[in-house]
């Protein structure tokens, strides 16, 4: 079997840039071949260095000429044609005899990259990839800290060696420009800029993102000092530096009013545990924001931000927390609440959106943004409890009275609804469950099911299904939540022995 042959891009340089991709195929490689000059000093073999292993074949592929003259009878080309010929022949005797072949080549190999001519002579012939690289004119634009192009603007690649007519109107008719091979036709190049009136916006790069690297305005080069490695670039003119002398854009400073314009608050829902609950709204508005705010636990459960400042409180101080998180937005932070399961379902939601009500607060932006509820979270673990109508109530008597919550209770049994019962049970309130079940047992049969949920999606997590009859309030706390079934909720043991509980969407007549 025959080899294959490989054209790896090097990038502009900078060893550290060659992708993870082409350092793995140089490693690999039974043989490696490279471009050079007469002085046998090969870019392209220096930059892959880090990456070659003992053992492989190397094949210098030296040019026979580059600027001097030649008594070939086909002139320059004819030399250079016959070079790459033979450069062919030498790679196609590794491949018929089963050798891998990396080329190697500085920036892209088929941008402007010495590999082409092997791949127009070989790829027809033997299995060829081609792993691209960063070009020089990305390296350039990088290292000055300039864009190429934004918005609908063009760039246009040119080279060098094109006539100085050619060069004028191609700069002039562009809005931003990069000239490659510059060496020997700098000077033209120059007066090309210089006539197309696009001199002072051009930048000279020389060898970007290696440690010989030189960046200055064109117009103060030597021509003398110009290397082939070397390049013009007129970078994107959309925020141009005020200071033309400076590469990097200067800085816009942001007035108090428009840091003040961007404060918000944005109520979070958790969802009712870790990342996977999270919705890709919340995720995006979490890395957002400025500042989070939110009881200690459910902070905890976003991962910490250096650049970002944290508000964790007490859960029984809802409406301080929410003035606080307000009066930051007002002062121009972009602050994200965040409540357990969704902000709207006992949480967080509405206690900010009452206070925000508050006439100080007319001007700060309100956003509330879903989330996984726990009673969806528990319902999807049983099966489907909540297939049909159902009721979700607080069995907590901290904001309502008992009263209140006995007579939804009795309501919502006496209705045969499924109901779901946030706050069961804590340390200080433990009789509410048993009442709860009681109340409804005078409208419900002993049968009816029951499924507990425990820390549903953490690591404690664990179901029950029970039934309204055997329910033990004393299993029953915080980190719970209880769905009630209806007159119509199965409990069924399927073939493969999983047990699944629903609520049929059929109500019978």
């Amino acid at each position: 079997m025959t080899g294959r042959l490989w054209g790896v891009g090097l990038g502009p340089g900078d060893p550290e840039l060659v992708t993870v991709k082409a350092a793995r195929l140089i490693g690999e490689a039974d043989v490696i071949a490279f471009h050079s000059a007469r002085h046998g000093r090969s870019i392209a073999r220096s930059v892959a260095a880090p990456y070659l292993r003992q053992g492989q074949v190397e094949e210098a592929l030296i040019y026979p000429l580059t600027t001097e003259t030649t008594d070939h009878p086909g002139g320059y080309q004819g030399a250079i044609d016959d070079f790459y010929a033979a450069c062919a022949v030498r790679l196609a005797a590794h491949l018929d005899a089963g050798r891998d072949v990396v080329v190697l080549c500085e920036g892209d190999p088929l941008f402007y990259g010495s590999y082409m001519h092997m791949h127009k002579r070989l790829s027809h012939r033997y299995v060829t990839e081609v792993v691209p690289g960063v070009t020089s004119v990305s390296g350039a634009s990088a290292v000055l800290g300039r864009p190429l192009v934004e918005r609908d603007e063009v760039l246009t690649v040119l080279p060098g060696t094109l006539p100085a007519k050619v060069l004028a109107e191609r700069l002039a008719a562009t809005d931003s420009a990069a000239v490659l091979k510059l060496g020997r036709t700098f000077t033209k190049v120059r007066d090309a800029l210089a006539e197309a009136g696009r001199l002072d916006e051009a930048w000279y790069v020389e060898r970007a993102t290696t440690g010989q690297q030189r960046l200055a305005p064109l117009a103060e080069v030597d021509p003398g000092s110009v290397p082939y490695f070397s390049l013009a670039l007129i970078p994107s003119p959309v925020n141009s530096p005020v200071n033309a002398s400076s590469p990097a854009p200067a800085a816009v400073a942001e007035t108090p009013g428009e840091a003040r314009a961007r404060g918000e608050v944005v109520v979070v829902g958790l969802g009712p545990a870790g990342r996977p609950w999270l919705t890709p709204q919340a995720q995006e508005a979490l890395a957002e924001v400025d500042e989070l705010v939110g009881y200690g636990p459910y902070l905890d459960r976003v991962p910490p931000n250096p650049r970002q400042r944290r508000h964790p409180t007490d859960n029984r101080v809802e409406a301080e927390r929410a003035a606080h998180a307000l009066e930051l937005a007002a002062a121009g932070s972009r602050v994200a609440v965040v409540s357990s399961g969704d902000p709207g379902v006992f949480a967080m939601a509405s206690a900010v959106l009452e206070v925000a009500c508050e006439p100080r607060f007319a001007d700060v932006p309100v956003r509330v943004l879903p989330g996984l509820t726990a009673a969806h979270a528990v319902a999807s673990r049983a099966g489907a409890p909540l297939g049909h109508d159902y009721c979700v109530l607080s069995l907590s008597d901290l904001l309502k009275p008992w009263e209140v919550v006995a007579e939804r209770i009795s309501a919502a049994a006496k209705a045969d609804l499924v109901l779901a019962l946030y706050n069961p049970a804590s340390k200080s309130r433990t009789w509410q469950v048993a009442a709860a079940r009681d109340l409804l047992l005078e409208h419900r049969a002993p049968q009816t099911p029951v499924v507990v949920g425990r820390d549903v999606g953490g690591a404690d997590e664990h179901m029950t299904v029970t039934t309204l009859g055997d329910l033990d309030p004393g299993a029953i706390d915080m980190r719970c939540l209880l769905l009630v079934g209806s007159s119509t909720t199965r409990v069924v043991e399927r073939a493969d022995g999983e047990r699944v509980v629903f609520t049929p969407r059929r109500y019978p007549a």
